[in-house]
């Protein structure tokens, strides 16, 4: 048993010394060599098997690679191919879930403040088709600034991030008026007309806005 064990630990071992030296010529043996260093921290009966898979991984990236070069090369990718590319790497590496500024499309705007809407999740990421039915939307609004009466046709929870001011809703004949500051919560019902106004204050008010749409998934006027 004990010889039989330790044939395997130098068959490991000979194997690991090969794909780090293989690794280390062509890639620079930087990524290869945290894959390595994570298969000498298993048991050693399953170092052959992650050896494997580390050489298995790195076939892929270089395939992967070889297409995108070639497809630079013909100058045939169309920006649909490189939307689902983008989208196909977001999904493999399980991190379509955190968008910055730049993943908002602004759809009014003025010199009193303005209205970014993120796009559809399904288009995102097939990872998100559960929740097509809702959109996410920052109103931003200047001190003492007031934002006209208008209605969606979409059910509104709304999220006041930062600043404070006024808020009324007139939904069936009747009003409501409602002071609003940050942490608070109000529901701006589908077709009810809504208007807010920021009567004071050093801060914008960013009233954060998740929609759910009620006629077309995904899409609101």
């Amino acid at each position: 048993i004990v010889l039989l064990l330790a044939t395997l630990l130098c068959a490991a071992a000979a194997v690991a010394s090969s794909w780090e030296d293989d690794n280390h010529h062509h890639h620079g043996g930087h990524k290869s060599g945290r894959c390595v260093r994570r298969c000498e921290d298993r048991p050693w009966h399953q170092r052959p098997r992650c050896l494997e898979q580390c050489r298995e991984e790195e076939r892929e990236k270089r395939q992967e690679r070889s297409r995108h070069e070639a497809d630079d090369r013909s100058g045939k990718g169309s920006s649909e191919d490189e939307r689902e590319r983008e989208q196909e790497k977001e999904e493999k590496d399980r991190r379509p879930y955190v968008f910055d500024r730049r993943s908002f499309r602004r759809v009014v705007r003025s010199e009193q403040g303005s209205l970014r809407v993120l796009r559809p999740f399904d288009e995102v990421s097939r990872l998100l088709r559960g929740i097509r039915d809702y959109r996410v939307a920052v109103l931003e609004a200047n001190p003492r600034s007031f934002v006209v009466p208008s209605h969606t046709d979409a059910h509104c929870i709304c999220y006041v991030a930062e600043g404070e001011g006024v808020v009324t809703t007139i939904e069936n004949g009747e009003r409501r008026s409602y002071t609003i500051k940050q942490g608070h919560v109000f529901v701006a019902p589908a077709g009810a007309v809504t208007y807010l106004a920021t009567p004071g204050g050093k801060k914008n008010l960013v009233i954060t806005k998740i929609l759910h749409t009620i006629s077309v998934p995904g899409e609101f006027q």
